[in-house]
């Protein structure tokens, strides 16, 4: 039947008993699984993992730029990693330097974020990684 109105026999379902076909021009079946493939690659979104890092003795103001850069990340839909390295003398007081890396992840919580994961130490660094909330 396919031949007699010139267009070809496609297998819609192979694993159905019996098998599902269908009759349509090949090229346009191609055409249409394209723009399908096109359109959901058009809809889908990429989530990027950015790394803020910290050092425990830094400045109020400098602390409050890397609060905005978070902010701005979280806004744009990406997680954020943040992460303290001790270095040195820093690693003898490193509660101080977790009190102030408890502070800052406080902080961006405050702004609209989630823990992910939550605060743990590594060697000389302290990791924790925050998402946005749910809209």
């Amino acid at each position: 039947m396919a031949d007699s109105e010139g267009l070809d026999l496609i297998e819609i379902s192979p694993n159905a008993a019996p098998p599902v076909v269908k009759m349509m021009d090949y090229g346009k079946y191609k055409y249409q699984i394209q723009k399908k493939l096109a359109e959901a690659k058009k809809k889908q979104i990429v989530i990027e993992v950015k790394e803020i890092k910290f050092r425990p003795n830094i400045e109020k103001h400098d602390l409050e730029t890397k609060l905005n850069h978070i902010e701005k990340f979280l806004d744009q839909g990406d997680k954020v990693k943040l992460l303290m390295q001790f270095r040195g003398r820093e690693m003898a007081h490193k509660d101080l330097g977790l009190a102030k890396f408890d502070e800052i992840v406080r902080q961006v919580l405050e702004k609209g974020a989630v823990i992910e994961s939550p605060s743990k130490m590594m060697g000389n660094r302290v990791i924790a990684m925050v998402a946005p909330k749910k809209k």
